[in-house]
């Protein structure tokens, strides 16, 4: 009589866990960050040079006002080429928490999702940023939107709720509803899906953070001119329309679009390098 073979448990492959995974999500985040680092400096150059242009109006000629490609241009030559990349090693430790830990928690949540629906798919409203405000705004009302957070935060959130769902989503349309391949060119398309996504919803809170940092403080450091973000949202809305909280919406997605290309292709290459399954 033959003894029945003892089963042998499966292996978890080392690139599919949480750590690598992890890591990859740190090294590609480092990769688009150095790769568009000085779109977000010259950016930041164009909106303090507007700033200063609106406050200063008796020098305002000293300060001309250039395009994005004048003012890189401008850096280069007046203060060095490697000026466009002052300050990237703060930004690369940022990524260090905030790209890894957003890439493993939107993984596990998806997974588990994905595991409740019986054929492994599911509607974009059901884990959209849609479903989230509804959720939030039925519980805490307007209010609730800005609760415990400060404007960083909020944008970072609006963000990633963009970039990480509709990538997902457009990946998965695509490998589903066409004859394309996991492949460069559907990481391609599904990255330029998540960069205007991500810069349509991360432009408003992108405006009121930068307002309220630029704000004037009494020596209490209270702003003067808004209270919160709520507060500024309001005012913008009033005193100058809706779409004044798609002001630089060019510049923001001029840089979050060749960031999230390079972050999904970085990212979807060192996996694919690695063994570990797609995402």
């Amino acid at each position: 009589m033959v003894a029945s073979p003892v089963p042998v448990p499966l292996k978890t492959n080392y690139a599919d866990t949480f750590w690598c995974t992890y890591c990859v999500s740190v090294i590609a985040a480092s990769i688009a960050e150095v790769v568009t680092y000085p779109l977000d400096l010259t950016k930041t150059r164009l909106q303090i040079q507007g700033e200063l242009a609106a406050t200063k109006h008796a020098s305002m000629n000293s300060t001309p006002y250039r395009g994005m490609v004048q003012t890189a241009l401008g850096i280069a030559k007046e203060e060095g080429f490697l000026k466009l990349w002052q300050g990237i090693t703060p930004a690369i430790y940022r990524h260090v928490i905030y790209s890894g830990i957003r890439i493993v928690s939107y993984e596990t949540l998806r997974d588990k999702v994905l595991k409740k629906e019986p054929d492994g798919f599911f509607p974009l409203w059901v884990h959209s940023p849609w479903d989230a405000f509804s959720q939030i705004l039925a519980r805490g009302g307007v209010r609730g939107l800005w609760k415990g957070s400060i404007p960083n935060v909020q944008r970072a959130a609006l963000v990633n709720l963009g970039d990480l769902t509709t990538y997902d989503t457009a990946k998965r349309f695509i490998l589903t509803h066409t004859s394309l391949t996991d492949n460069h060119f559907t990481h391609i398309l599904s990255s330029i899906c998540a960069g205007l996504v991500a810069a349509t919803m991360g432009t408003p809170a992108d405006v009121v953070k930068t307002r309220i940092m630029n704000q004037p403080t009494d020596s209490k450091g209270n702003g003067l001119v808004y209270k919160s973000s709520v507060d500024c949202l309001m005012k913008t809305v009033q005193n100058e329309g809706l779409f004044a909280l798609y002001k630089g919406f060019l510049p923001v997605w001029i840089r979050m679009a060749p960031w999230s290309l390079t972050f999904w292709l970085s990212f979807e290459q060192i996996r694919f390098m690695l063994g570990a399954t797609g995402f």
